[in-house]
């Protein structure tokens, strides 16, 4: 079954043929990056814009690199929830479109659901049952994956998520957007003991985040030492930061799997490509004997084949959608609605 998948949820246009929810036939991502660079961060009326400009050449393009013909396809596919919600809409109608026009039918898919399944295009051994740790820079979820289409959510932020504290951390030290990636780099260079930072905790649910005081813990930090005068070692900073964040989420994600007796750890989204959590998730599973499973980095951040890849499953699951689709800028990962 050969689908074309649709991501337009931030600020990336991207599309993909993909072929049995496990192979890439093609694949196209047209990145907004340069543009939000100039505003420290992703301005949500510019990325809509963008997209509208984009998503019909993007299209063209995934098809031409596929050699396949609209008419060749089994089926559409399109990320509908969540994010910003003037992006989600460009695809999402962009996609009804086409489904009206050819007859195909068409996948919603959730996007932290696309997440998880980019470790079906990489892995072909991994199958649920597993427990899988998205981070991004909106999401930081432990999720019980039961099935392609079954999951509960066992842990989640309160509040900030992994991946915006390391963009404002980074964007405070100067660093241009996307900071997380420039603060990683910036970390392996630096003593991750040079500053104790707070470790958040939450009472309720022990495996739920928060990262809201960490991320003012150092920003004030660093605004104080401005105000002295000082100038603090961007590199250690940096390692201390990451050290903190990558230490609360492994802790809570081994302890889930511990107590739920999870054997395959697997991570997912757009911090999953960061060198430490990598390194760390694969320290933790050698040493507990499990298998750990993570995507290549060209598959982190947010495509259109990963959106391919969960849209097989849903497919065999019944979850087509109708004219009525509508995007939704917020919506649970286990409770769908289209």
């Amino acid at each position: 079954m050969r689908i074309l998948a649709i991501e337009s949820s931030c600020d990336e246009t991207a599309a993909a043929v993909i072929e049995n929810g496990r192979k890439i036939i093609s694949s196209v991502v047209a990145t907004q990056v340069e543009e939000h660079k100039l505003y420290g961060g992703v301005v949500p009326e510019i990325a809509s814009r963008r997209h509208c400009e984009s998503i019909n050449g993007v299209i063209k393009e995934t098809l031409g690199q596929a050699q396949m013909k609209l008419c060749e396809l089994d089926a559409l596919a399109v990320t509908y929830a969540p994010g910003l919600i003037g992006a989600l809409l460009v695809g999402v109608n962009f996609a009804k479109g086409l489904s009206l026009a050819s007859g195909l039918p068409l996948i919603p898919v959730h996007h932290l659901r696309g997440h998880i399944a980019a470790n079906y295009l990489a892995h072909e051994q991994l199958k649920p049952p597993f427990l899988c740790l998205v981070v991004s820079g909106g999401h930081s979820h432990i999720v019980e994956v039961k099935d392609y289409t079954q999951m509960k959510v066992i842990g989640k932020t309160r509040d900030d998520a992994a991946g915006e504290a390391f963009d404002k951390a980074a964007r405070t030290m100067g660093m241009s957007y996307p900071g997380g990636i420039h603060l990683d780099k910036a970390a392996q260079s630096g003593n991750p003991d040079s500053f104790k930072l707070p470790k958040p905790k939450v009472s309720g649910n022990p495996y739920d985040f928060s990262f809201s005081g960490l991320k003012t813990a150092v920003i004030n930090l660093i605004h104080n030492a401005q105000q002295r005068g000082e100038t603090l070692p961007v590199n250690d900073i940096s390692a201390s930061f990451r050290k903190t964040v990558v230490e609360s989420l492994l802790n809570n994600f081994t302890a889930a799997a511990e107590e739920l007796g999870y054997d395959k750890l697997v991570l997912a989204g757009g911090v999953s490509a960061n060198s430490l959590l990598r390194q760390k998730t694969q320290e933790e599973c050698k040493k507990h004997g499990w298998q750990c499973f993570y995507p290549p980095l060209e598959l982190c951040g947010d495509n259109g084949a990963m959106i391919g890849a969960q849209a097989y499953y849903e497919f065999l699951s019944g979850n087509n959608a109708d004219m009525k689709l509508n995007a939704a800028a917020t919506m649970d990962i286990a409770n769908l609605t289209f």
